[in-house]
């Protein structure tokens, strides 16, 4: 395919998406409206969380994400979980966006409210080392979901996906569909996220032990559905004689390549270009039905979410972190057409194997 047929490709892509956020703007989680629309709710200044009656007793915890994003809207959901097996209230909040002082000023807000435990992204890895020690030294729990600040660290806890883990077995799992030769665009999310620079060592220290495979061209930025699908529709464009595979380990470019590459097939293309992406969105799981992507990483979103808060509320009845024990990895799964119906209940299992674990593994009275 030539060059203008790809870019006439991702033009059609962007104009489509956005007909279709106009119309359906509850629909998907990627749609820049309903982003907006959260943070504009969401994001209201912190006193707001006064009005709010905090949690019952001396336990007062707060879910916290620094900017929305749909990955956010996951974990919410083993928040509310939480939240409707134990009968305990939880501030959830949104923030504006990924600047560490945003984040400072509406949790030194909450605090002073009178909350005492929070379940944090943090939204720059070494900056939010000094929120968290002035919030402890205040009495409150730390536990970070999703990523890690930087160590050493005030947090008891990081929650999360390994995710470097994750991106190298993404990694081996395209290289494998590529015939271990070839060439590959790497295809971030955003760089101020400090799971972008672990993901992108991932995936280059895979691609070095593959001496017939390259990485092409490096692509980020990704801030929206519609920047991501001209950002991989201009690479694709750029590279559409010599690629021969794109590995995404951010959400949005991940629905990207799987628009763009779906245009591209769906027009008899004649090159044959493996992907592998990661999370579940609705186009992402489709195009592995269709045979446009190979496959994703699934993470354990809602695992982040439930099992932070459940820590959380041990910390709070006496429990306390076992020594040199810091992270708990929540999991992940590769998913392709062999587990697609499958792959959520592995991940639920996962979860609650986990849960049963915490009292003996992590903590100690």
């Amino acid at each position: 395919m030539k060059k203008q047929q790809v870019k006439l490709f991702s033009m059609v892509m962007v104009v489509t998406l956005a007909l279709t956020l106009v119309l359906a703007a509850c629909a998907a989680p990627v749609a820049a409206p309903a982003a907006e629309e959260a943070a504009a709710t969401e994001a209201a200044p912190a006193e707001a969380a006064a009005e709010q009656p905090a949690a019952a007793g001396d336990f007062k915890p707060v879910w916290y994400a620094p900017a929305p994003h749909p990955y956010f809207e996951d974990v919410r959901k083993g928040v509310e979980a939480y939240v409707a097996e134990t009968g305990i209230a939880v501030e959830m909040q949104i923030g504006p966006d990924w600047t560490q002082d945003s984040q400072n000023q509406r949790m030194e807000a909450l605090t002073a409210n009178g909350f005492n435990a929070f379940s944090v992204y943090p939204a720059d890895a070494s900056g939010a080392n000094g929120l968290y020690e002035e919030l402890t030294a205040a009495g409150s729990h730390i536990i970070n979901f999703g990523t890690s600040t930087a160590q050493p660290t005030t947090a008891s806890f990081a929650v999360a996906t390994d995710v470097k883990v994750a991106a190298m077995r993404a990694t081996e799992e395209l290289i494998k569909a590529m015939g271990e030769k070839g060439n590959i665009i790497n295809v971030l999310e955003v760089l101020e996220d400090p799971n972008t620079a672990l993901r992108k060592q991932g995936i280059e220290e895979v691609v070095a032990q593959y001496p017939d495979v390259t990485i092409i061209q490096e692509v980020a930025g990704m801030t929206s559905v519609e920047t991501a699908v001209q950002k991989v529709g201009d690479a694709l464009s750029a590279n559409i004689d010599k690629v021969d595979g794109i590995i995404a380990t951010g959400y949005t470019p991940s629905v990207a390549i799987a628009q763009v590459l779906g245009e591209y097939k769906s027009k008899d293309g004649a090159r044959t270009i493996h992907a592998v992406g990661i999370d579940t969105d609705e186009i992402v799981m489709q195009a592995i039905k269709d045979g446009v992507m190979d496959g994703t990483i699934v993470q354990n979103p809602y695992g982040h979410g439930y099992l932070s808060l459940l820590l959380l509320q041990y910390l709070s009845e006496g429990y306390m972190p076992k020594a040199d024990v810091y992270f708990v990895d929540a999991g992940f799964a590769y998913v392709n057409q062999d587990n697609l119906e499958s792959y959520s209940e592995d991940i639920l299992a996962v979860t609650e194997q986990i849960k049963s674990e915490l009292l003996d593994k992590y903590l100690e009275k």
